[in-house]
């Protein structure tokens, strides 16, 4: 079994056509010339996934929504103390959801072909406080 191919990514200006062609974070190639513009960098998606901003805002996205679904969906069963056996899994799919809508909007939004821009970067620099 052979390792990803690799190539150095030179910053902004690095490989032909003026755009890094490895990850910035992992130094993987960027196969098919698809990366995600994460914290500033050019990404993989497996390696854009794992940012720590981006996460942070996912969760704190589906602690709201999913607050307020489990309270219209679930509310009246919880309020009466009533637990029947399938929401021990309901509930937290009712958390997982808008956890991976929004995971899945931002890394769409960042989504990038070839050398395009950097416009709709997610998590920018002032994130990595």
């Amino acid at each position: 079994m052979g390792t990803p191919s690799r190539q150095a990514s030179t910053g902004a200006g690095g490989g032909e056509g003026g755009g890094p062609r490895a990850c910035s974070r992992c130094g993987c190639a960027l196969r098919g010339g698809v990366s995600y513009i994460v914290g500033g960098e050019r990404r993989r998606l497996g390696c854009a996934v794992r940012y720590r901003p981006l996460l942070g805002r996912s969760a704190l996205t589906a602690l709201v929504v999913g607050t307020i679904l489990v309270a219209i969906n679930q509310g009246n069963l919880l309020l009466a103390g009533d637990v029947p056996t399938t929401l021990p899994w309901k509930i937290p799919l009712t958390y997982a959801v808008p956890f991976c809508v929004a995971t899945w909007g931002a890394l769409g939004n960042s989504r990038r072909r070839g050398d395009a821009g950097s416009r709709g970067d997610v998590g920018r620099a002032e994130d990595d406080r």
